[in-house]
């Protein structure tokens, strides 16, 4: 083995990240906590002259468990980003206008014999049942009540069977990344990256060139450089999949504005002629955007959209942004590895923008290279970020696609549009049985397809003919039996503002148990 070989093969000396943000002080915070031991050096190159985008705000209960896998104190994070909490989100007027329903973290009733809850709910409707499928979910009653009370550590309760997550500030929550970094031996550099040196033999990346001058090699690039890619895309040509024709929003415009007392435990994103707004309450403000079709929708119509939905009196000017729904085909390229805006965009309909960030760290971890790159742990990367991506952008298609909606062209361009093969399959296969088609991976389970799915008036045409085994009175039993009970554990709890005023106070219950789950613990009895 000659000398190169020897160093090639050797472990990665040095990490430089490409970019701050959410995404450059996450994977900084987590490279230097997770793999803290290993004598391996991390420096990240940011310039205060170039802004970011930080308009995802909204979170996912993942978020707790990467903040756990830190070592960060639930009400520490919380004061210095001022979050509040999040039990969900609320989606109005997308199957019909003046509809509404609720995505929760938390399941839908329980099982029937293996059937999913639905079947026995379907066919209590079908019987004239007045009331809706939120009725039936913890975390749904929750969020419309305004009360907030940590899920039950002991599994086997109905107060087990929910989740959590955070609407939290991105730019405050990088800042505090930021500063948890550099305790922790991570060194900022401040400049801007004007070239890219690599190796003439592989095309590896061996230093980049700032405009100082200043030249800084590595082992291991990420690449958070937001939409433009850097790295990834203008260095070492990745490709990119473009999606615009499934998803056709291309623009958002963002404007803070001023809180208020009583902010709601839940994501609010409420349907418009040609696209969506999203309100999320803060502590400090709150969070408004207008995402739109550019084809459908000028920019001064979109602003004045966005203008006459505020809550309250705007805090800044607006801030537009152009975006292009996809992603990289190659997410881990040569020595580099996108992470965040690089790697793809998916607007923030269903509050995947932090979580896809972190799912691209710990996988990053959990494969984490020699300075060889070994192409199986690459290729293996790259599969698994694929599969995950496409099947966010499926359920975001679903979103959509179930629609009654004809009131505009772009409503009747999305009702009507050709799906993808994997997604085209599971719809038919609910229509035709009521089931839903189980994915081997992806982050979004049945309870929050049936949410979406019923939500917006996509039903079956039939039931799985075992629930007829049940005698009606009996079903209609339990239902409301588990509706009763959802209300008397909701009327105990706390209301949302009197849990955020205790937020100095809170004892690590909330968090201790974090899983990587949205719907609480599974299997909770009901």
């Amino acid at each position: 083995m000659n000398a190169t070989e020897a160093v090639d093969e050797g472990p990665v000396r040095h990490v430089v990240i490409a970019g701050g943000g959410s995404a450059g002080w996450m994977a900084a915070a987590a490279l230097c906590s997770v793999l803290a031991g290993r004598g391996m050096r991390i420096t990240l190159i940011e310039s205060e002259q170039i802004g970011t985008v930080g308009v995802g705000e909204a979170t996912l209960p993942h978020l707790r468990y990467f903040n756990q896998r830190l070592g960060i104190d639930e009400p520490d994070f919380m004061r210095a980003t001022g979050a509040t909490y999040k039990l969900g989100i609320e989606f109005a007027h997308w199957g019909r206008q003046g509809d509404a329903y609720i995505h929760p973290f938390g399941d839908f009733g329980g099982e029937v014999d293996g059937l999913g809850f639905h079947h026995a709910f379907l066919r209590a409707q079908a019987a004239g049942s007045p009331h809706a499928l939120g009725e039936y979910s913890l975390p749904v009653c929750m969020a419309a009540a305004g009360r907030f009370a940590f899920p039950d550590a002991d599994p086997s309760v109905l107060a087990a069977t929910f989740s959590y997550a955070y609407h939290v500030d991105s730019s405050l929550y990088a800042r505090f990344l930021r500063e948890f970094s550099e305790t922790r031996g991570v060194q900022r550099q401040e400049g801007r990256i004007v070239s890219v040196e690599q190796d003439p033999e592989n095309g590896f990346i061996r230093t980049v060139v700032l405009e100082s001058g200043q030249r800084i090699e590595g082992d291991l690039f990420i690449d958070c450089s937001g939409f433009r890619g850097l790295l990834i895309e203008q260095t070492l040509k990745a490709g990119y999949e473009d999606w615009k024709h499934w998803l056709p929003c291309d623009r958002a415009i963002a404007i803070p504005c001023e809180g208020i007392a009583d902010p709601p435990p839940y994501t609010q994103a409420s349907a418009e002629r040609a696209g969506w707004r999203w309100r999320i309450p803060l502590c400090h403000r709150i969070g408004n955007g207008h995402v739109y079709a550019s084809d459908f929708c000028s920019d001064d119509e979109a602003l004045h959209v966005l203008r006459a939905g505020l809550p309250g009196p705007a805090m800044a000017e607006p801030n537009l942004l152009r975006f292009q729904t996809g992603r990289r085909r190659l997410s881990w390229s040569h020595n580099c590895v996108a992470i965040g805006l690089s790697a793809g965009f998916l607007e923030p309909l269903e509050s995947t923008g932090l979580h896809l960030i972190q799912l691209a760290i710990m996988k990053l971890v959990e494969f984490f290279p020699g300075r060889a790159m070994e192409p199986r742990l690459r290729d293996e990367f790259n599969r698994l970020m694929q599969m995950e991506v496409e099947r966010v952008k499926d359920f975001l298609i679903l979103h959509y696609h179930a629609t009654e909606r004809d009131d505009s062209p772009f409503w009747n361009h999305c009702r009507t549009l050709q799906l993808p093969d994997s997604l085209q399959h599971k719809l038919e296969t609910f229509r035709e049985t009521g089931h839903v088609v189980r994915y081997r991976e992806g982050l979004f389970l049945e309870p929050s397809w049936i949410a979406v799915l019923l939500g917006q008036r996509c039903l079956p045409r039939r039931l799985d003919p075992r629930i007829a085994r049940y005698p009606l009175s009996s079903l209609q039993g339990g239902l409301e039996a588990l509706r009763q009970r959802i209300s008397v554990l909701v009327e105990e709890m706390p209301r949302h503002q009197d849990a955020l005023a205790r937020v100095g106070n809170v004892d690590d219950q909330g968090w201790r148990h974090a899983s990587m789950s949205l719907y609480g613990m599974r299997g909770a009895a009901h």
